[in-house]
């Protein structure tokens, strides 16, 4: 099936092509979320640029899934937390596909400390990755969004920043100042019909829980309603919801995606 033709079955067995044609961006996609993200996209027909700021070797993995899964990819190294990192990114999306339709922040780093030993340098790089990253990728992105016929701006946030946390100020305050963005740029894009929504995953299976100091400490204090963990591909069904032509009319709003682990 041709890219634009409609609904189709994809190499899975799961409906639909309602990305074909679009071209998204999602940064911090080398495992975990990001990549699920990143695939299903693909898959719902997206050319998906793949950005990581060094692991390349992961990247082109995430790529080689993409591409398996019917989409078209590109691996595009780039520091999201710094001005000339977030324009190469941009630049060399349109560089390969001629246009930039979605933007799925994603890049995080989850470090935990306690706040008495939270350093200025330990506050800045989290939320240069999660916040600062999420700005510059998004003001980069803003005139080529703005000439989509359905642009989109996901950002990805935390369940921990709506609950508290102890040992992650960092990280909560970087979190929730993406809720803060998502409506701002749903107020600012919305002449252009740019959609902006934030997805705050919760209690997700990842690798990240498989570090050294075991699960995060905020995990063990949470239990879900349904009884399990999520999966990222959970996660990334919602992104690519909110992504596609059924989601048009959803913007300024805070998803959850936590099985009841936190009702917000």
């Amino acid at each position: 099936m041709n890219e634009g033709e409609g609904v189709g079955v994809n190499v899975d067995g799961r409906e639909g092509r309602e990305l074909a044609g679009r071209v998204a961006i999602v940064t911090g996609a080398a495992r975990n979320i990001g990549r699920a993200i990143a695939v299903e996209l693909g898959r719902q027909g997206a050319k998906v640029v793949v950005n990581v700021q060094s692991s390349k070797a992961e990247a082109e993995e995430t790529a080689a899934l993409v591409t398996a899964a019917g989409g078209q990819a590109l691996v595009q190294l780039a520091d999201v937390s710094t001005p000339e990192g977030a324009q190469r990114l941009i630049d060399g999306a349109l560089a390969r596909f001629g246009q930039i339709d979605i933007l799925v922040n994603n890049a995080a780093i989850r470090r935990e400390s306690p706040f008495d030993d939270l350093d200025w340098q330990q506050w800045r790089a989290v939320m240069g990755v999660i916040l600062d990253g999420a700005y510059l990728c998004a003001h980069a992105a803003t005139p080529h969004l703005r000439k989509s016929a359905a642009g989109a701006v996901i950002n990805i946030g935390g369940m921990s920043a709506h609950g508290g946390s102890a040992g992650r100020a960092h990280v909560l305050a970087a979190k929730m100042g993406l809720i803060g963005l998502t409506r701002a740029l749903a107020y600012d894009l919305a002449d252009n019909h740019v959609t902006a929504n934030c997805v705050v995953p919760g209690l997700i299976d990842t690798a990240r829980g498989q570090s050294a100091q075991g699960t995060p400490a905020h995990h063990a204090k949470h239990a879900t309603l349904l009884g399990r963990r999520g999966t990222p591909q959970e996660v990334a069904d919602l992104v690519a919801f909110l992504c596609g032509p059924k989601a048009r009319y959803l913007t300024g709003q805070t998803m959850h995606a936590n099985g009841g682990a936190f009702l917000g």
